[in-house]
């Protein structure tokens, strides 16, 4: 029995669901469910009430789908695959600044920790945080964390002034303008992607800032036939199976997220034959948590 047929014989027997996001391994999205985003994954996660749900992504990610299906079994398949961004707004601090400031309304992006989570008003994603915000009332205070970058994105464009957490993603970060200018030089005729977690000097250059969600989404409505991607090279994957008549140019050097990357094959198998290592919330923690997810769907479904 190959490595593949004894994952699909355990996904059987366990009736489980495997959901790998869209910077995984491309093997490993070739034996997901589902691919997609992080909050896209938990919502399906709690759609199919699957009884063991594999997350093949990273730990903030998983808990969220835990969150959102309590009553599932949710595995990370490797445990040391973490968000280092989500990590830098821990509960203390956040707690910390709400204390010091007790009007400032709390937006979190949703790549946070779970525990992270109770102390917030709102999340938010990438796709859908430019919307959330613009509802908010202008004269609100609004501490946005924990993406600097992403929350200086928003203000730019929506004309806000919202206090922004010294937080960011080490992947795109390590995005610079010079990156994306060597790639118009070399593929003059392609749109530019990134994601709105890169620096405000790189999106001003990018023809469009967008989720990941929302590059999957444009490329596939586009008539254009090339596309340079300013995000984890991950995605290429997605998007060349998606759409096999176009062509898609990762930046160069490659954008890699060393988390997104840990989760393997071998690690779904092991995962799948032992039910573990799983992901455990406290149920006061995880209801806290819950509640500003379920803000955000209220507001925008």
């Amino acid at each position: 029995m190959t490595l593949e047929e004894e994952i699909a014989a355990l996904k059987r027997k366990h009736h489980a669901l495997i959901l790998a996001h869209n910077y995984t391994r491309p093997e490993v999205q070739d034996l997901a469910d589902f691919v997609g985003d992080s909050l896209e994954l938990s919502r399906k996660a709690a759609e199919c009430h699957a009884p063991v749900i594999v997350f093949c992504g990273v730990r903030f990610m998983a808990e969220t789908a835990k969150i959102l299906s309590p009553e599932s079994i949710v595995i990370l398949p490797n445990p040391n695959a973490g968000c280092p961004m989500a990590d830098m707004a821990s509960p203390e601090l956040v707690a910390r600044y709400r204390r010091e400031h007790p009007d400032t309304l709390i937006v979190a992006y949703v790549n946070t920790t779970a525990e992270t989570k109770t102390e917030v008003d709102i999340c938010c994603t990438s796709g859908n945080a430019e919307k959330l915000i613009a509802g908010l009332p202008e004269d609100r205070k609004i501490l946005f964390l924990p993406d600097a970058n992403l929350g200086a994105n928003l203000n730019n464009r929506l004309g806000r002034k919202m206090a922004l957490w010294p937080g960011f993603c080490p992947t795109h970060n390590k995005i610079f303008p010079e990156h994306i200018l060597a790639a118009k030089e070399k593929h003059p005729g392609a749109i530019v992607l990134v994601h709105p977690e890169c620096t405000p000097a790189v999106t001003a250059l990018a023809d469009h800032a967008l989720s990941t969600g929302g590059m999957l989404k444009f490329v596939r409505q586009s008539d254009a036939k090339e596309f340079v991607i300013g995000t984890e090279c991950g995605i290429v994957h997605r998007m060349r199976k998606e759409n096999p008549d176009k062509h898609f140019y990762p930046l160069e050097p490659a954008v890699l997220c060393p988390n997104m990357k840990k989760i393997t094959e071998e690690d779904v198998l092991f995962a799948l034959r032992n039910l573990s290592p799983r992901i455990e919330l406290d149920d006061n923690m995880r209801k806290r948590a819950l509640a500003p997810i379920e803000r955000m769907l209220e507001v925008i479904p």
